[in-house]
């Protein structure tokens, strides 16, 4: 793997423009004078590796990523279990439904419940 860059200097954060706790958490981010590289996924396709790879960093499988209870999802798709190919391609296809903000430095990768969380990476 390896195809997303990190570093120990800067945030990178993977996002929905549209998520409230996307914007709280990127508000509190520059509130707090943290470095964000902003990656809006709405507007910037991921790849499949990239999806894998954040999985794999986060220490959960592809379908874990996918938020079943957003309304796309549930408009979309009935409960199933998928391959992980599968999942990966309804994230790229369904950018929406993907579990986020999802925040990234050096090595440490967490997903943020709430925007406070942010500050733990």
């Amino acid at each position: 793997m390896g195809e997303i860059a990190t570093s120990e200097r800067q945030i990178t954060l993977y996002y929905s423009s549209k998520s409230t706790r996307a914007k709280q958490t990127l508000a509190y981010a520059k509130a707090e004078g943290l470095p964000i590289f902003e990656i809006d996924i709405l507007n910037v396709p991921l790849t499949g590796t990239q999806i894998a790879e954040l999985a794999d960093r986060l220490g959960i499988e592809v379908k874990d990523l996918v938020n079943q209870e957003h309304p796309s999802y549930k408009a979309h798709f009935d409960p199933h279990e998928f391959s992980a190919d599968d999942w990966i391609k309804m994230i790229r296809h369904n950018p929406e439904i993907m579990k986020q903000p999802i925040a990234i430095r050096g090595k440490m990768t967490i997903l943020v419940e709430t925007p406070t969380d942010i500050i733990k990476i």
